[in-house]
């Protein structure tokens, strides 16, 4: 057996020996390092063919019915492919963005950013629901229906700030049953008003306004005595836009005679169309409806064309809710909303998901009974 020499009373191999052994860990770190780019780069392979799946599913949904939840959902998913691609571009990049200082600080700028904006939008969206939520009741009234908006912004702050702190308490297992499932319903119906909403907005969205329609339905919205309101008026010009980028089409005004109302929504609908230039020829009245899904019922009846080309005409925050009505019925139709005023709106659109609750209840009441069969099996 070879012996090293002493020195210091330490045994000290050869230089030979001291270089072999460096040379063999450098070839092991280099070893990790190119597995690890591989692996890096077979994740971002994967990142990027999971949002190029993400990006066919969302066009596929919006080209073909984006009258459902899950154009909202689509785009979500697509939102987070697009986040997962972007970390692992950036990770493989890395060395190369150190090299630039100026492009790394605004990255980093943007990061910050982002993450300011996620933090603050609760706070942001808990004081901007509650000041809207007052300009409704002084505008319009102090009613039940408008009180939905300051109320959503004071649960939505009690769910967010002080119902933590009360996980923190002691409870025996029927108090910690309730708090986890009030906590995962709430969880789930937030989650599905974002979809909602971000759907609602998705059916808002069109390229052009010329469809080659055959008919505008244009939804009811009460009248004063004879006369239409400004929210209704607002639907009929908006209407009228939509006819003259289709001359081909004819005008259906939709809306049966309610309490205080001397005529039928509809005749009032003609009446104020025709004061703003349309021919009587170019408009058909529909007055016997009393929901907006008889509107949309009673109007289809009125449809002489085999699968006509239909276009939907509603407030802005009531098109979504109408175009889910209308699929219900069969009938394919995209939706154009007119313009109304920002406190109004956004009263109106807790007002509008809840109508869709009502719509869906049956699949809710199942959701529920999962999350209190999860919370029993948790507990």
């Amino acid at each position: 057996m070879k012996k090293y020499r002493l020195c210091g009373g330490v045994t000290k191999p050869p230089y030979s020996t001291v270089l072999l052994s460096l040379w063999v860990a450098l070839k092991a770190t280099q070893g990790q390092r190119c597995d690890k780019r591989r692996e890096n780069a077979a994740m971002l392979q994967i990142a990027f063919f999971l949002l190029g799946i993400s990006i066919c599913v969302f066009a596929w949904i919006m080209i073909h019915d984006p009258r459902t939840l899950w154009s909202g959902i689509s785009l979500l998913g697509m939102l987070l492919c697009s986040a997962v691609a972007m970390f692992f571009l950036l990770s493989e990049y890395a060395n190369w963005l150190a090299e630039h200082e100026l492009l790394m600080n605004i990255l980093v700028a943007l990061l910050v950013l982002t993450a300011g904006c996620v933090l603050m939008f609760p706070i942001i969206l808990i004081v901007t629901l509650f000041v809207e939520g007052i300009k409704v009741i002084r505008h319009e009234g102090l009613r039940p229906s408008n009180l939905l908006t300051m109320l959503f912004s004071v649960l939505l702050y009690l769910y967010l700030a002080v119902w933590p702190m009360a996980g923190g308490l002691e409870k025996g297992r029927l108090g910690t049953s309730i708090y986890l499932f009030i906590s995962l319903s709430a969880a789930y119906m937030l989650s599905l008003m974002a979809v909602y909403l971000l759907s609602a907005a998705l059916n808002l969205l069109h390229w052009k306004k010329r469809r080659g329609a055959d008919y505008v339905v244009v939804l009811g919205a009460g009248v004063v005595g004879t006369r239409v309101t400004p929210l209704l008026a607002a639907r009929i010009e908006r209407g009228i836009e939509l006819l003259h980028s289709n001359p081909g089409a004819v005008l259906i005004m939709s809306g049966g005679q309610g309490p205080g109302e001397d005529i039928a929504e509809g005749e009032a609908m003609a009446r104020y169309a025709e004061e703003k230039g349309v021919g009587r020829e170019k408009i058909i009245i529909e007055s016997r409806s009393r929901s907006t899904e008889e509107n949309l019922l009673f109007s289809s009846r009125l449809m002489e064309k085999d699968r006509p080309r239909v276009v939907v005409v509603t407030t802005s925050y009531h098109v979504f809710r109408a175009l889910l009505l209308a699929k219900q019925q069969g009938m394919k139709c995209v939706g154009f909303g007119a313009k109304t005023k920002w406190y109004f709106t956004l009263n109106a659109l807790i007002r509008e998901f809840a109508g869709y609750l009502r719509l869906t209840w049956k699949r809710h009441i199942f959701v529920a009974a999962a999350i209190i069969m999860m919370v029993t099996i948790a507990i």
